[in-house]
């Protein structure tokens, strides 16, 4: 068995930081902003933000503690550890969910191989002036050869970053985080020294409290919320089964959750800030207008990020430092979770038998081979994004089914009642896990399912945005490993074995 499954992080500081390159990824600082003009009211967006914060207690937060506890348990990545809690009944649960968030892997590492592209371009090149340009160097780099290169060099990083295990995980983290921090700081300075500013984070934390009696707005922002923290993924059990002992999971996952949070208002603070300075005091455009620059995102959430800022860095003195260092900024985000992610299906491997360098080889080829159609079709990615994406919120159902099936108030008692420097799991979090969880992620899904019903030719598998593409992906995966619950489990058993042997020499 590897040895690296035996080593831990070297301390409380290491191994937060390393969290928190799970939640911040590229989500919050290209996304979050996105959404939240999405669903903001022509008189603010503060409504979406106080449902979003709600669900930030109600359901990452929750899903984290649980992910915490179960990996520090058990030891082992997500399949072991799924097994280990369910006594090998729901193994094929934890399989799903790591497929699904290997899955996003394939089209994420092509999104980090944007930003890497762009931070590149931003350093050797004049900012764009105009629309026109800004998507003439957009389309010029998506119809070459360079999203499959810098595809390749996303992962080819990613997999040497965390080739020695935790070891190299902390080093890297311990300079992708905090510089990741000074360059929001830096960008969030500027940003508030535009004249106009503070229109836009006016209009970001003005609440239209009638928006909260539309159900879309409360789809939404659970939706980010989930996506935002990475909760319910299985990347924090992954990383759990490093912790020492004395590193508390109540503390960490309140850290995680709500440190992720501040890393979307601040890019949201920043964006917004930015817009409305601009768009609105220097080339006289409304608010409608500005907002619909906003929400319009283009193929794959590109809109805002790639083509917007770049020209609206263009417009404010300073624009080509701080253009670079949003790009930078940008890339670090992604790969802190990129890291995760790989680490994720690699740990499976390595408790399948493998050795690390040839789990992180698999894993590496395939998520490179599986990517190429993301990294050559927008449509494609766009797909993948769309059924993986509703995926997660099944993957977080599917492990508070196992927490369930495992015991609520024993994992309490085994994992946290006695440590008396973290602080304890009250008895909301069993009312929160048994009663909310289940029924809000579930139908959240049916919510999602009967939205792409509506869409054209609901009934083919190959539209990018329809009901029947992710009813046959979702029962292709769940019945594969519906089928191979007991070889899993079979597997797992083998090596838990062998993990054994090696720790009673």
């Amino acid at each position: 068995m590897d040895k690296s499954i035996h080593q831990r992080f070297s301390s409380k500081t290491a191994f937060l930081l390393s969290v928190l390159g799970i939640a911040i990824g590229t989500g919050n600082i290209w996304r979050f902003p996105r959404i939240v003009a999405q669903n903001g009211s022509e008189s603010g967006a503060g409504a979406f933000i106080f449902a979003w914060v709600i669900f930030l207690l109600i359901w990452s937060i929750p899903l984290i503690i649980g992910e915490y506890a179960i990996g520090r348990k058990f030891r082992m990545g997500l399949i072991g550890a799924m097994k280990g809690a369910t006594n090998g009944k729901l193994t094929w649960m934890g399989a799903f969910m790591a497929f699904v968030a290997t899955a996003i892997t394939f089209f994420y590492s092509v999104v980090v191989g944007w930003c890497i592209y762009y931070f590149f371009y931003m350093m050797s090149h004049s900012l764009p002036e105009n629309t026109e340009t800004a998507m003439f160097i957009w389309n010029s780099y998506q119809e070459s050869y360079w999203p499959l290169a810098t595809h390749t060099l996303a992962l080819v990083v990613g997999c040497l970053a965390i080739w020695k295990g935790v070891s190299s995980i902390e080093k890297v983290n311990k300079v992708l985080i905090p510089s990741l921090l000074v360059i929001l700081i830096l960008c969030i300075i500027r940003a508030l020294t535009l004249d106009g500013a503070l229109e836009g984070i006016n209009y970001l934390f003005t609440p239209d409290w009638s928006q909260l009696s539309n159900p879309k707005i409360w789809v939404e922002a659970l939706t980010q919320n989930a996506w935002d923290t990475g909760a319910g993924w299985g990347l924090f059990i992954t990383y759990a089964a490093y912790m020492k002992s004395e590193q508390g999971i109540v503390k960490n996952a309140f850290f995680t959750g709500i440190g992720n949070n501040c890393i979307s208002l601040i890019s949201a603070i920043v964006i917004f800030g930015t817009v409305f300075a601009i768009l609105k005091n220097d080339m006289g455009m409304s608010e409608t207008e500005l907002l619909e620059v906003v929400k319009t995102s283009g193929p794959a959430s590109t809109g805002l990020t790639f083509i917007w800022m770049p020209q609206l860095f263009a417009k404010m003195f300073g624009g080509n430092v701080l253009a670079v260092l949003f790009f930078m900024g940008l890339t670090f985000a992604g790969f802190s979770s990129l890291i995760a992610q790989l680490e994720l299906p690699a740990r499976v491997f390595v408790d399948f038998g493998f050795s690390r360098s040839k789990a992180l080889l698999i894993v590496g080829i395939a998520s490179y081979a599986f990517g190429i159609p993301s990294a050559i079709s927008l449509d494609i990615l766009g797909n993948q994004d769309f059924v993986w994406g509703v995926a997660l919120i099944l993957s977080g159902v599917f492990f508070s089914i196992v927490l369930i099936k495992y015991g609520l108030d024993k994992l309490r008692e085994d994992e946290n009642q006695q440590q008396n420097d973290d602080w304890k799991i009250k008895p909301i979090w069993k009312i929160i896990m048994n009663y909310l969880v289940p029924p809000i992620g579930t139908g959240l899904v049916i919510w999602f399912l009967v939205d792409a019903a509506k869409v054209d030719k609901w009934y083919d598998p190959f539209q990018s945005y329809s009901l029947m593409t992710c009813l046959v992906q979702f029962a292709i995966a769940i019945s594969a490993f519906m089928l191979l619950n007991k070889k899993l489990n079979k597997q797992v058993k083998e090596d838990t074995k062998k993990q054994e042997a090696v720790e009673s020499i």
